[in-house]
C-alpha cells in the first residue's frame, strides 16, 4: 500500500518499473516519474482526487506466462472526513443536505478514514433502504419458452426457428426485483468488499447486503450505469442510490472503458467544493426570493462561437435577469495574492451577463473580504464600476458556520438587487 496526501509535494517511493508504469496509465496522480536522484524510486504526486484504488501490475513470470500482481494506492485529504462527507451530501441532495445543516445526510459513524467511513455510510444506507423489504419492478424479459406468455414475437420466431413451434419466441412484462435500482446498490457493495481496509464488522454487514441484493443482476464492467427515475416508489431508495452512484459513476475508474481495469473510488475535491458552494448558495438566494442556475451557459462573442458557463448564475425571481455570478475554486492563493487568471475569467462572466458585482469563493487564503475595483468600468451616473470579491470558506468551521456564510453572501446579494 502507499499512502499520499492531497496536493501534497512530490514523495520518493521504492517501486519496480512494472508497478511505477502502472502508475502513469492510471492516471489518477499529477504526477509519477522515477526519480534522478534515488535508483529504484519514484516520484508520486497527488492530486485534488482522494480516495483509495487497488491498480493491476502486470508480472511477466516467463515468455509465455504473464499475471497480475495488485498495487494499493491510498490518497488522503487535507479536509477532515467528516467535512470530506458534509461537502458530499450536498452534492448527492442540496435541499436536504440545506435542511439538515448540522449533521449533514451522510452518516460515516466513528470512523476517520475515507475507505472506512465512506463503507460504513454505503452499508447504513442500504440497510435503510431495504429495511421495507427489496423493491421490485416490472421489467421487459425477452425469451423463447415452451408455453405461450404475454405476446409472441413473430420476426423472432421466424428468424430463431423457422416458423416451427415449440419452442416459442415470447416477450412479457416480470415483476421481479432485477431493477436498475437494486442492480446499483449491489455493484456498490461488490465495489467496496474488494477494497481493503474495510472494517470486518462493516465488511460482514456489506456481504448481508449483497446477499439480500443477489437476485438483482450484476453490472457488467466498462458498460454506463443502468438509468433510474425517481418516483414515490423508489423514495426510500433514493438516498441510498445516489451515494452508491457516488461510488460507481464518474468518481470511480472501475466502470470506465480503458486498458486498465481499476478497482475502488476517488472523489474529485475541485468537484465536490463547487457543488458545495453552488449547492448552499441556491438554496440560500432562495429563501431570499432569488433563483439560481448552476452551469448557465452564455456565449462570450457576438457570433456565438465561444460558450462559457459559470458555477453559479443568481437571476431576479423572474428567472431571466441576471443579479451576480459566483465560480468556486478550490485552490489556495500564490505569492500572497489570489490566480490573476481568476480575476480576468470573473470579469468577463460580468461583462457579458452585464453585472456590476462577481464572487470568486475559495476554499483556502488568508484575505477573504476583499474586493477589486476594475479601472475604466465606471459607468456614468453610477456610484462605482464592476467590483470583484473573494471570499474564503473556511471547510474546518462547523457546518452550520459553514452555512452561515452562505446566507450572509446570500443575504447581499438579495440587498443588491433590492437597490435596484
Amino acid at each position: 500500500m502507499i499512502t499520499l496526501r492531497e496536493h501534497a509535494p512530490s514523495r520518493s517511493v521504492p517501486l519496480d518499473a512494472a508497478a511505477g508504469r502502472a502508475l502513469v496509465a492510471s492516471g489518477v496522480l499529477d504526477n509519477a516519474t522515477p526519480d534522478p536522484e534515488r535508483s529504484g524510486n519514484w516520484l508520486l504526486r497527488a492530486g485534488s482526487r482522494v480516495g483509495a484504488i487497488r491498480v493491476p501490475i502486470p508480472v511477466l513470470c516467463s515468455p509465455e506466462v504473464r499475471t497480475r500482481e495488485a498495487l494499493t494506492l491510498r490518497i488522503v485529504p487535507k479536509t477532515p472526513v467528516r467535512r470530506l462527507f458534509f461537502l458530499l451530501g450536498f452534492s448527492l441532495d442540496p435541499a436536504r443536505a440545506w435542511r439538515q445543516e448540522r449533521d449533514g445526510i451522510v452518516d460515516v459513524g466513528a470512523y476517520e478514514d475515507v475507505v472506512p467511513a465512506l463503507a460504513y455510510a454505503v452499508e447504513r444506507q442500504i440497510d435503510r433502504a431495504l429495511r421495507e423489504g427489496v423493491l421490485q419492478g416490472y421489467q421487459r424479459v425477452e425469451e423463447s419458452a415452451l408455453v405461450v406468455r404475454g405476446r409472441i414475437r413473430e420476426a423472432e420466431q421466424i428468424r430463431r426457428q423457422f416458423g416451427r413451434t415449440p419452442p416459442i419466441e415470447i416477450t412479457y412484462d416480470a415483476y421481479t426485483p432485477d431493477i436498475p435500482e437494486n442492480r446499483i446498490l449491489r455493484a456498490a457493495c461488490e465495489a467496496l468488499l474488494r477494497l481493503p481496509g474495510v472494517p470486518h464488522d462493516v465488511r460482514r454487514r456489506l456481504g448481508h447486503q449483497r446477499v439480500r441484493l443477489a437476485d438483482a443482476a450484476p453490472l457488467v464492467r466498462g458498460r454506463d450505469l443502468p438509468g433510474w427515475t425517481p418516483s414515490r416508489l423508489n423514495t426510500r431508495y433514493q438516498p441510498a442510490l445516489r451515494l452508491s452512484e457516488s461510488v460507481l459513476r464518474g468518481t470511480s475508474p472501475e466502470h470506465r472503458a480503458g486498458e486498465l481495469p481499476l478497482d475502488g473510488f476517488l472523489f474529485d475535491m475541485n468537484a465536490l467544493f463547487e457543488d458545495f458552494v453552488t449547492g448552499a448558495l441556491r438554496e440560500a438566494v432562495r429563501e431570499h426570493g432569488l433563483t439560481g442556475r448552476l452551469q448557465d451557459a452564455h456565449h462570450f462573442d457576438t457570433a456565438s462561437k465561444i460558450r462559457m458557463r459559470p458555477d453559479l448564475v443568481v437571476h431576479q425571481p423572474d428567472g431571466r435577469t441576471p443579479v451576480a455570478v459566483i465560480d468556486a475554486k478550490y485552490k489556495t492563493e500564490k505569492a500572497g495574492s489570489y490566480p490573476s487568471a481568476d480575476l480576468y475569467q470573473m470579469l468577463a462572466y460580468c461583462t457579458v451577463l452585464g453585472l456590476s458585482e462577481g464572487h470568486l469563493v475559495y476554499a483556502a487564503g488568508q484575505h477573504g473580504g476583499q474586493f477589486h475595483e476594475v479601472r475604466g468600468s465606471r459607468r456614468p451616473g453610477s456610484g462605482w464600476g464592476v467590483r470583484l470579491h473573494q471570499h474564503v470558506v473556511d471547510l474546518d468551521r462547523d457546518p452550520s458556520e459553514l452555512l452561515d456564510t452562505f446566507r450572509g453572501l446570500a443575504a447581499h446579494l438579495a440587498a443588491g438587487h433590492n437597490q435596484r
